[in-house]
């Protein structure tokens, strides 16, 4: 081996074990991994950065703006309204969900169409008296099986594509993964729906029935000369911390305040509305010196008030108000909603939210947003304590209370998908029809050889931007920039497996010892083996380590390269053991309750499913 070799796979085997640790986000590490692939030299320092230039990367951008204008049109209401069946059993209802998720993830990004979709999900386990866990894993698997059926899908098959191009073979077309993506998507939802759901461990939803934020909200009044008057509820808040207790809202002259400012003052005759455990309340009551005016259960009703002297206010449900940051606004100007305003709404985080790693002190959900955070669910477990400070990760569940306005635009600004029950409804069907047809249109002018991919979907983002179905501000928010940073940044990587040899000697090893020179044991072995790292790490990551493996193995062997770089793509998409190997799985960790392990029970045998159905199918589309 030489020194180039050594250095490539040095880089290499610690970039995937980055990718595993998860500890760094995986946009950091494949900048990382290209950074020293130059400091190494590698590869030259002028063509370090040209992946972002790449046709692939181009066209996963414009495809995830082409989504935005699906989601936000209504588009995607507007078909689940139609397909969707009003009434029918568990096997007829899933085959239909879990289809439509697989039909959209063919033509826009499937994290997109599981978001749109999980609201969808909750209510059809609600009227199948399923637990919610059990639509939304074979949900999630059903939208990342979709993915494989077109260019598009998802990102692997791009980057699939971009190799072959590399090659001089040129690109795959549109539909040439569909022969294979097809046959495997259809056969796994139909398991899904009529068997695997039963494989799915029951857990009880972590959602406003499953959260217990402290069992008790309890009232305190401040009575005249309590040493907490004239304190700030910053100051008070640093007390109640040590308790694993918070302020959710306040009662003054008859105004009902929630999430009240920190920097508000307290004043002799407030009304405190405390989270805490019933234990820890004689102690913070008698250290505070407040006085306990009634505890009740968040569920309990609430009684309306007579005055400012006996004013008691249970928040879950009460009127309020979002306040100023000072303590300012004279009383008489504040205005309060009706209690119909103040709502309970759970949020699951997205993947790549910019929620992720804050907390909400972060956030100021108070002073910014006028919302209380009441509760956290991580993987089936609650967290009840310290919850301002608790950093937020991708698939939380988060248990909101505030105006429900302003808890749709903290959702919308912030990655979250609102799990509470709503009408599908059309925002604008002139624009869900305009949204529709200019993603028909980009997938035509490409899948006909009217123009390449990049061309054709980046027409399609203009034109989506000259008719608004996506503003031209939102354009930038759409894309997903951690992955397009990844793709570009690990395809000279890649490369350099490549030009190094690297990747032919990988191919060799594997050839030699483990597929003993048969071509088929070899394709099957490139298909496990990148099915297997897609559980453990991005599945475009996957794509990019293990084309150059596929490219060198197909050299190696005499064959096509074809059927080799399609087993990368089926193998880089089905990552069904892991909540971390895809987006999807990650996003329903908190909505379904799910642990770690709970996914390889339904994952197992779908992914020997598709090792089953798609060897055949491969050796019969891509003779090898």
């Amino acid at each position: 081996m030489t020194t180039a070799q050594w250095g490539i796979l040095a880089i290499l085997g610690a970039t995937v074990a980055l990718f595993m640790w998860g500890r760094w986000r995986h946009d950091m590490v494949a900048v990382a991994a290209l950074l020293a692939c130059v400091l190494a030299g590698l590869l030259p320092a002028g063509s370090a950065f040209a992946g972002f230039g790449h046709p692939a990367v181009i066209t996963v951008a414009c495809v995830l703006v082409l989504s935005r204008g699906l989601q936000t049109s209504g588009a995607v209401d507007l078909l689940a309204r139609h397909v969707l069946p009003a009434k029918a059993g568990i096997a007829t209802s899933l085959v239909a969900l879990i289809g439509l998720g697989a039909l959209l993830s063919g033509f826009m990004n499937n994290v997109g169409a599981m978001a749109l979709l999980m609201p969808v999900a909750v209510r059809l386990a609600e009227r199948l008296q399923l637990a919610p866990g059990q639509v939304l894993m074979p949900l999630a698997f059903g939208t990342i099986l979709g993915g494989m059926t077109t260019l598009i899908g998802t990102p692997p098959n791009l980057i699939v594509a971009g190799f072959r191009q590399q090659q001089g073979m040129g690109s795959f077309a549109m539909f040439d993964f569909t022969a294979v993506g097809l046959s495997v998507a259809v056969v796994g939802v139909l398991f899904i729906a009529f068997i695997g759901w039963r494989l799915v461990p029951v857990r009880k939803q972590a959602g406003m029935e499953g959260f217990d934020t402290g069992a008790y909200l309890t009232e305190v009044r401040v009575p005249k000369g309590s040493a907490s008057v004239g304190k700030t509820l910053h100051t008070l808040e640093l007390a109640l911390d040590k308790a694993g207790a918070q302020v959710v809202g306040l009662v003054r002259n008859d105004i009902r305040v929630i999430a009240p400012s920190p920097y508000r003052h307290v004043v002799a005759g407030d009304i405190l509305v405390i989270e805490a455990e019933a234990d820890a309340l004689p102690q913070l009551l008698t250290a505070l010196e407040l006085r306990l005016e009634e505890s009740r259960r968040p569920e309990d009703p609430m009684p309306e008030d007579d005055a400012a002297d006996t004013d008691q206010a249970a928040p879950e449900r009460s009127p309020g108000i979002a306040e100023p940051a000072a303590d300012t606004k004279p009383p008489e100007e504040e205005t309060a909603p009706t209690s119909s305003d103040i709502v309970l709404m759970e949020l699951a985080i997205l993947p790549s939210s910019g929620l992720e790693g804050r907390s909400a002190s972060d956030l100021l959900l108070r002073t910014r947003y006028g919302l209380n955070l009441l509760a956290v669910s991580r993987q089936g477990q609650r967290s009840r304590t310290r919850l301002r400070a608790m950093p937020l990760q991708a698939g939380d569940l988060l248990l909101m209370q505030g105006p429900l306005e302003t808890i749709a635009e903290f959702a919308s600004d912030n990655g979250c998908v609102p799990l509470a029950e709503r009408e599908l409804h059309i925002p604008s069907q002139r624009k869900a029809w305009q949204a529709g047809g200019i993603m028909l249109l980009s997938v035509g002018a490409a899948a006909l050889g009217w123009l390449p991919a990049a061309i054709a979907f980046a027409l399609g983002v203009l034109a989506s931007m000259v008719l608004r179905t996506v503003s031209p501000r939102a354009v930038y928010e759409a894309v997903d920039w951690p992955v397009v940073v990844l793709l570009a940044a690990l395809m000279p990587v890649a490369g350099a497996m490549e030009t190094t040899g690297t990747a032919d000697l990988i191919a060799r090893f594997m050839l030699d010892h483990l597929a003993q020179g048969n071509a088929i044991v070899g394709l099957g072995l490139i298909l496990v083996v990148t099915m297997f790292l897609s559980d453990l790490m991005n599945n475009a990551a996957t794509a990019a380590v293990m084309c150059p493996i596929a490219l060198g193995t197909a050299s190696a062997l005499g064959a096509s390269a074809d059927p080799f770089l399609m087993a990368v793509a089926i193998g880089a998409s089905c990552a069904f053991l892991t909540p971390i190997g895809h987006q999807n799985n990650t996003l329903i960790l908190g909505p379904g309750g799910f642990r770690f392990g709970d996914y390889w029970r339904l994952g197992v045998p779908l992914e020997v499913l598709v090792v089953a159905i798609s060897m055949p199918v491969l050796l019969l589309a891509w003779p090898l």
